[in-house]
């Protein structure tokens, strides 16, 4: 049965188990062999990170065709206008595209763990926090699509994917779970025909 290990990745740490440069990777939070992880979160971002050691696991989990839901609470420069998150619900045009349509929704309140180290906030500039979900998988999307409404991302914390979140989980730690794999769909045009009954012939 296919398993799969859910960690709150802290601020400043690689994606990946391996870096030639000598930075913080998932090897120092992941003491399990043979997983690996299941999409990508920024060296600069926080929040969940799931791996798994079950290669179409990670395929489905990853995938963009899958468009599966990805929630992120995002500290924003500025008090974040309800234009701008009209246009995040709408789409935003980015230079690879518009964006598909966001659910977006301010947060009057946030009680997370400290991030080490803090952001670097300006006095003179008041920030907000604003809950964005998404379906798409662009690079630095969420950073992107809230600097073009006008407010640049300060902190970005991915708290769910899809029906798994982080839950009570501390910034470094994890926990495992078992996934019960759906049956795969048959593929299209290759549907199995109709097996060929023998009935008995009536007498006439």
């Amino acid at each position: 049965m296919p398993k799969i290990i859910l960690l709150n990745k802290p601020f400043g740490v690689l994606s990946q188990f391996t870096d030639p440069q000598g930075r913080a990777t998932l090897a120092d939070y992941i003491p399990h062999k043979g997983f690996y992880a299941a999409g990508r979160l920024d060296y600069d971002s926080e929040g969940l990170l799931l791996l798994t050691d079950d290669g179409a696991l990670q395929h489905q989990i990853s995938h963009p065709k899958r468009k599966m839901a990805k929630t992120y609470w995002a500290q924003v420069e500025g008090d974040i206008s309800d234009d701008a998150l009209m246009f995040l619900r709408k789409g935003v045009d980015l230079k690879d595209g518009r964006t598909a349509p966001a659910k977006a929704r301010r947060l009057s309140e946030v009680d997370l763990w400290p991030r080490n180290p803090p952001i670097r906030e300006r006095k003179s500039i008041p920030t907000s926090w604003v809950e964005l979900i998404i379906h798409e998988g662009r690079n630095r999307q969420v950073r992107r699509m809230t600097a073009a409404v006008g407010f640049p991302t300060l902190r970005l914390v991915r708290m769910a994917i899809g029906n798994w979140n982080l839950g009570t989980l501390q910034p470094g730690q994890h926990r495992s779970e078992e996934v019960f794999s759906a049956p795969k769909p048959r593929p299209k045009g290759k549907s199995k025909p109709p097996q060929k009954r023998n009935h008995p012939r009536r007498r006439q």
